[in-house]
């Protein structure tokens, strides 16, 4: 028996092997680093992967290869390529690489984020682009946005001046976290499930439980992903799975039954949920796919705006003369006598330069989700077989000094001398990504980064805690900031 299982596995082996060389041989793959048998690169991956793939470019080009397993994941490190990648060859690298998970998760792509393109991708991207995320239907929710940042704010007043509270450092996650929680829970399901006191009601305990759930099932299968031949010692846990998304249903399904109640006595909204039971018939939309977009929605906004805002606080804090001019610009504009709106924007330039300079350097989405290739396509110059799975390295791509001056330097000033656009037409800078699968809810992100960071720079100064050069803030290990 022993014996069998032995020579099985060599079987094995030898054809995985075999198959590389054959592919080797026939195509002409990018240069990466050298790959290992069965495990291919995943055991001299760092964590950080942005970072790490971006010290690898450097050695191996802006075009590489690096093996997940047998699977071939090319990974693309400068704006030039990224172009190729999502405009210029984006038909063909257009589909959706879905783990285990994914697939489970987005009922085999059956909601925007995970579909492949194609039909149904096409509808539910038009229900996004000419419904959800008009500038029409982003207008009347203003109100929403404005109205948590200023909890947000009123928040920190009341704890930073608090007197046992006077010379402690205030961890800033914690308020940006309660903004974009709120914030997304009330466009999405139209429920705010946390009291002015901070207190969360059953609904949003359930809510954060099965987020919390849903990333818990996702780690638990990383490795057994790449290697499917490990995957009978990693089994996919289908009553697990089942019982997650059963559970996040009927969630969901009682969100969406209050609404419906609500709209059949006249009491419609213009939140998503609402815009999608409306839309149902129209655009023939199955309940799986409403109930997937909304928590695509979740899943895309409720924490990058956070993790975007703290880098940018970070960045600030380090930066005293920014934060100086940023101040004197809302102090000019706004003046002292009433809070910053949205309208204000357009008059505040240089507030809008830093939130774009932070998005460049800490984008929320570092390496922007796989692509995958539906047809045999060339790159670079280079062969990328069809299945291979494409990453653009979003992080490295706003980092080249190449084509960005100072590129690690913190300078917002640079847009104010050059305007480019952040929303997938100018190929430098891509937070939101580019091409047939750009973010939809791009203009959302953009408004509730600028709104946040400008009512906390208008409303307070901000320092690093005692005892600590701004010069001296380690970028790792960015928490606890002082307000004076």
């Amino acid at each position: 028996m022993g014996q069998a299982v032995i020579i099985a596995a060599s079987s094995i082996i030898c054809a995985l092997v075999l198959y590389k060389v054959y592919r080797r041989l026939r195509f002409k793959l990018p240069p990466g680093p050298r790959a290992w048998p069965v495990v291919g690169n995943l055991y001299d991956i760092e964590p950080v992967r942005f970072r790490c793939f971006a010290e690898w470019a450097r050695t191996y080009g802006p075009v590489m290869s690096v093996w997940f397993g047998p699977s071939l994941n090319v990974v693309v490190s400068n704006s030039e390529l990224a172009k190729e990648v999502l405009k210029e060859k984006d038909q063909s690298l257009a589909d959706r690489h879905r783990s285990r998970s994914a697939a489970k998760f987005s009922r085999d792509g059956q909601d925007l984020i995970w579909a492949d393109y194609g039909p149904h991708y096409v509808k539910v991207r038009k229900v996004c682009t000419l419904e959800l995320f008009t500038p029409k239907r982003l207008e009347s929710l203003r109100a929403v946005r404005e109205d948590e940042v200023t909890a947000m704010v009123q928040a920190l007043f009341n704890d930073c001046t608090k007197p046992d509270e006077s010379q402690k450092g205030l961890v800033l996650r914690k308020y940006l976290g309660a903004v974009a929680f709120n914030n997304i829970t009330r466009l999405a399901f139209g429920k705010r499930f946390m009291s002015d006191e901070g207190v969360i009601d059953e609904q949003g305990l359930e809510f954060k439980a099965i987020v919390a759930n849903g990333l818990k099932l996702g780690a638990s299968l990383a490795m057994a992903e790449h290697i499917p031949w490990l995957r009978w010692m990693f089994p996919l846990e289908e009553e697990a799975f089942a019982k997650h998304g059963a559970r996040r249903d009927r969630l969901t399904r009682a969100i969406m039954d209050e609404h419906t109640r609500a709209r059949q006595t006249g009491g419609a909204k213009q939140h998503f949920v609402d815009a999608l039971l409306t839309l149902q018939q129209k655009y023939d939309l199955s309940e799986d796919t409403i109930i997937g977009l909304l928590w695509d929605m979740i899943t895309a906004g409720m924490d990058t705006t956070a993790i975007s805002v703290e880098w940018a606080m970070a960045e600030v804090i380090r930066n005293p003369r920014t934060q100086e001019k940023a101040q004197e610009e809302l102090d000019r504009v706004v003046g002292l006598d009433r809070v910053m709106t949205e309208n204000d924007f357009s008059n505040l330039p240089y507030l809008q330069c830093v939130a774009k300079e932070a998005l460049r350097m800490h984008p929320p989405t570092p390496m922007m989700l796989p692509h995958k290739a539906n047809a045999n396509v060339k790159i670079g110059g280079y062969d990328i077989p069809k299945g291979s799975i494409v990453h653009v390295n979003v992080w490295a791509v706003a980092r080249d000094p190449e084509v960005w001056k100072e590129p690690l330097e913190f300078r917002p000033e640079r847009f104010m001398e050059e305007d480019v656009d952040m929303k997938g037409h100018d190929f430098r800078l891509l937070p939101f990504g580019a091409g047939r699968r750009v973010c939809p809810g791009a203009q959302l992100g953009i408004n509730l980064v600028t709104s946040m960071l400008g009512h906390l720079l208008h409303h307070f100064r901000w320092t690093p805690q005692e005892g600590i050069k701004p010069s001296e803030i380690d970028m790792g290990r960015i928490r606890g900031w002082l307000l004076t």
